[in-house]
C-alpha cells in the first residue's frame, strides 16, 4: 500500500480541501481506511464531474484502500439543493431506473474482485425503513437550523424570491446519515466530493462526531475550468455523459482530442494514470511542436479507453483518421460511422445523382460550376478517393453501410450525404 497517496492526489490536482490534513495524511500512511463517495442518479447517466471522483477512488483503492460507492436511491429522490431554482421530483420509478444504470456505470471502473473489492450501496435500503418519527428523534435531533441555513446553496434559496422547500432543506440530513451509516457499518472515515459539496459533506462529518464522539475526514476536489475560467464538460450548452448512449464514444473522443493547449498539462494529471516522467514528455512535445497535438491524443486515448474501453478507442481513431483522409473509411463499423457523421454538415442525395450535383446539396460549393472547378482542380473526392469525372454518378455502394456518403473538397470541408429515404 501506498503511504504517500495524498502526495500523488495533490500533484494530480485532486485535492481542493481537507478537514485535517494532516491527520488525514497520517491515517492514510496508517492504513487501511475506508473511503466513500455518493453518486446521485438526477439523469440516467453520469457526467465529465462524476469521473474526477470516480478517479479519486480508483487511486485510493490502488494505494490499498477500502473503497465503497454509493448510489443515492433515497437522497436521488429529494436533489441535493441548487442555488438557483428548485428540482423538479422525479418519481419513484425513474429515480430507480437510474439507480441501476449508475451502479452498471461505475463497477466496471473500481476492481469487485481480489483481496480488496469495492463495495456498493444504495442508501434507500437504511433510508426507507426510517419512520418519519424515528427520523426525527434519532437523526434531526443532532442538526442545528441555525448552522443548516449557513450552507452556501441553502442561504443563496434563502435570500431568492422562490425560497426553498424543507424537502431540499433536509437533503444535508440524509447525506449526514449516509456518512454515519457507512461509519457504522463498514468503519469508513473518510468521504470524497466535489468542491462545491463541502457544505453537505461536513453535515456527515459533523454528524458522527457529534453521535459518536469521533473524528473523521473529508476531502474534496477542485471544480476543473479551462484558462478563461468555464467549467469543463459542457460542448456548446451539453454535458458530457459518460453512458455511450448519451454521449457517443466518438463525440467522447473529440471532445478530450479539442482541449486546450493551456488545458491539456492539467488534465492529463487528473484524468490519466500517466507518471510525471510521462507527462513530463508530454509537457515538452505540447511546447515545441504544438501542431502534433501528441498530449491531446494521449489525452484523448486514455479517458476515452477508460470510460468506453480500448475497442470502442481503437474504433473511435480509425474513424477520426478516416475522416480527415488518412484512412479507410468502408472499414468503419456501421455505429461508430453514425456516430462520427451524425454532427458533419450535409444534406440529402440519391442514387443516380451526378457528384456534381452532391456537392451542390451537401453544401460543400455553391453551384454545379463551382464543383466542376473542384473536380477539374483534383480537389473534391468521395470516400476519400479524389473525384475525376463531374457526370460520375453516385452508385448504391458509393452509401456506407446503405446510409451516407462523404462529400470533401479540399483537406477540411467535410460533408455527409445521406441517402434519400
Amino acid at each position: 500500500m501506498s503511504s504517500n497517496i495524498l502526495d500523488e492526489l495533490q500533484w494530480r490536482g485532486l485535492v481542493a480541501q481537507t478537514t485535517d490534513e494532516s491527520a488525514l495524511r497520517q491515517a492514510l500512511a496508517d492504513g487501511p481506511i475506508t473511503a466513500y463517495c455518493g453518486f446521485d442518479p438526477t439523469a440516467p447517466s453520469l457526467h465529465f464531474g462524476n469521473l474526477v471522483q470516480l478517479v479519486v477512488m480508483r487511486h485510493l483503492q490502488r494505494a490499498g484502500h477500502r473503497v465503497i460507492c454509493l448510489v443515492g436511491g433515497s437522497t436521488g429522490l429529494i436533489g441535493d439543493p441548487r442555488p438557483s431554482s428548485e428540482r423538479v421530483l422525479k418519481t419513484k420509478e425513474q429515480t430507480a431506473e437510474w439507480v441501476a444504470n449508475i451502479r452498471r456505470q461505475v463497477e466496471p471502473f473500481l476492481d469487485s474482485g481480489g483481496d480488496n473489492p469495492a463495495v456498493f450501496v444504495n442508501n434507500l435500503d437504511w433510508t426507507a425503513p426510517l419512520s418519519a418519527l424515528d427520523f426525527l428523534r434519532d437523526i434531526g435531533k443532532h442538526f442545528r437550523v441555525n448552522q443548516m441555513v449557513k450552507k452556501d446553496a441553502v442561504a443563496a434559496r434563502l435570500n431568492s424570491d422562490e425560497g426553498i422547500s424543507y424537502t431540499e432543506f433536509s437533503y444535508q440530513i440524509l447525506q449526514g446519515l449516509d456518512y454515519l451509516q457507512l461509519y457504522r457499518d463498514y468503519g469508513c472515515t473518510l468521504q470524497t466530493g466535489g468542491q462545491d459539496q463541502w457544505g453537505n459533506l461536513t453535515a456527515g462529518s459533523d454528524l458522527i462526531h457529534r453521535v459518536e464522539g469521533k473524528s473523521v475526514h473529508l476531502l474534496t476536489t477542485p471544480l476543473l475550468t479551462d484558462a478563461a475560467g468555464t467549467k469543463f464538460g459542457k460542448s456548446e450548452g451539453n454535458a458530457i455523459w459518460l453512458s455511450p448512449d448519451m454521449t457517443s464514444p466518438y463525440a467522447f473522443y473529440q471532445y478530450w482530442i479539442n482541449t486546450e493547449d493551456a488545458s491539456v498539462v492539467k488534465l492529463l494529471k487528473v484524468f490519466t494514470d500517466r507518471t510525471p516522467e510521462q507527462i513530463g514528455e508530454l509537457e515538452q512535445s505540447l511546447a515545441e511542436k504544438p501542431f502534433l497535438r501528441e498530449a491531446q491524443k494521449a489525452l484523448a486515448a486514455d479517458v476515452t479507453t477508460l470510460v468506453h474501453g480500448a475497442e470502442a478507442t481503437a474504433a473511435v481513431q480509425a474513424a477520426s483518421e478516416a475522416l480527415f483522409g488518412k484512412g479507410d473509411v468502408s472499414a468503419l463499423d456501421e455505429r461508430t460511422l453514425a456516430d462520427a457523421t451524425g454532427e458533419l454538415p450535409g444534406g440529402e442525395v440519391a442514387v443516380g445523382m451526378s457528384v456534381t450535383d452532391a456537392l451542390v446539396a451537401v453544401g460543400l460549393v455553391d453551384s454545379r460550376n463551382a464543383a466542376r472547378r473542384a473536380i477539374g482542380d483534383g480537389g473534391a473526392s468521395l470516400n476519400n478517393v479524389k473525384l475525376t469525372d463531374p457526370e460520375h454518378q453516385l452508385e448504391a455502394a458509393d452509401f456506407l453501410h446503405g446510409r451516407v456518403a462523404l462529400l470533401r473538397r479540399g483537406r477540411k470541408s467535410l460533408a455527409a450525404g445521406r441517402l434519400a429515404q
